[in-house]
């Protein structure tokens, strides 16, 4: 008993080795819009409880432990998914933030009541979901090419730009909101679909400005080739969170291979799964333009989107933790030289169930990936 004392003051002393931010998704609560298209009281707890397996070796359902299938709206499922994030070391949540212009939004209950209530009194930020809602986000095989608009994605031009600021300057402003060098990170999903990019960042950046924050942390979503990330830079994005997802299924299957067979698997009902061992990926996740001062490495605990797609989905197999441990330990590797500002990993993500990247406790593994996370944080081997 003593020596686990020891060991728990010693982690809460130490200061972690990165500034890990979880993407977090506030889609586990019935909402109007669902209901209307997928019948009364849907989230997507449903399709993650009916998957099923598609190989051998391919393991779903995949069930949640600690917390159950847990609802949104209920505050101490927050309180303990912040305690759960803040013990493996885990700076804050990256609540995703959908805002379709015209004042237009989803899914924001759960936030305005972290925001409203001070609790749980652990750091947030936000991404923009910048897009569409389509019926194809949620289903499964045999509906996926009805891509039935729900609420579409726009972009109407300064007055929403302000409103849109207005409404996020509550979170910017709460000492609970992370900030790079003094200033708000706000992510983009879609890093290029903003029409009139720097218009926007010089606007938002006047705003921030006028509100006494020295400007914004712009930073975008890049699921790129390495060479493609410069294109965010010249958009105005102060960063880019590097996805090295793509990266690594193309140099897995080649890179003609990969693109022939996603075109075909667009067409066709029947297709060959798109899938990929853990243990071979991981390494080309992080690649050397991650070591760059403001491109920030994402972490990416698993994917498995056959609940939301079935067979169309991409599905990575044999992760493990030992594995995620591997794959923590490069990007925490790939950041040790920057200033400790800036030393930032986006933890892909805290609670994707339906995409198959979660590090919340589930029946198979326990705590076993937030404990691999926490041991490379703060230095155990």
């Amino acid at each position: 008993m003593l020596i686990f004392l020891i060991h728990l003051i010693n982690y809460t002393e130490m200061k972690p080795k990165a500034r890990v931010i979880a993407m977090y998704l506030p889609q586990f609560h019935p909402i109007p819009e669902n209901d209307d298209v997928w019948g009364k009281g849907y989230t997507e707890w449903i399709n993650v409880a009916q998957a099923k397996p598609l190989f051998k070796g391919h393991i779903q359902p995949r069930i949640p432990a600690d917390l159950g299938f847990y609802d949104l709206r209920v505050p101490e499922v927050r309180e303990e998914q912040a305690q759960l994030a803040k013990d493996a070391g885990v700076e804050g949540f990256m609540y995703w933030h959908y805002w379709f212009g015209n004042g237009k939004r989803l899914l924001e209950r759960p936030f305005d009541e972290v925001l409203m209530s001070g609790k749980p009194d652990f750091p947030f930020c936000l991404g923009w979901a910048n897009h569409h809602w389509k019926t194809s986000t949620w289903t499964t095989l045999k509906n996926f090419r009805k891509d039935g608009m729900i609420c579409e994605q726009t972009y109407p031009g300064d007055e929403d730009y302000i409103a849109h600021f207005n409404y996020c300057l509550k979170a910017f402003k709460d000492h609970r909101y992370i900030k790079v060098d003094g200033k708000p990170f706000f992510l983009v999903y879609n890093a290029k679909d903003i029409p009139d990019c720097k218009h926007f960042f010089d606007l938002w950046n006047k705003l921030a400005r006028e509100n006494g924050f020295p400007g914004m942390h712009f930073v975008g979503l890049s699921d790129s080739w390495e060479n493609a990330i410069d294109g965010e830079f010249k958009l105005g994005y102060n960063a880019v969170a590097h996805s090295g997802k793509w990266v690594a299924e193309t140099k897995a299957k080649g890179k003609y291979t990969k693109l022939i067979e996603h075109k075909i698997r667009r067409k066709l009902d029947i297709v060959p799964l798109d899938k990929y061992d853990y243990q071979k990926l991981y390494k080309d996740l992080i690649t050397e333009r991650d070591k760059e001062e403001f491109i920030y490495p994402c972490i990416i605990p698993g994917w498995d989107r056959s609940p939301r797609s079935g067979r169309r989905a991409v599905i990575w197999y044999n992760n493990t933790p030992e594995y995620w441990k591997k794959h923590v330990q490069m990007a925490v590797d790939a950041v040790q030289n920057k200033e400790d500002e800036h030393k930032i990993i986006i933890l892909r993500s805290w609670n994707e169930w339906g995409e198959g990247n979660f590090v919340e406790p589930d029946k198979l593994w326990g705590h076993a990936f937030l404990d691999s996370l926490k041991e490379v944080l703060f230095g155990k081997d």
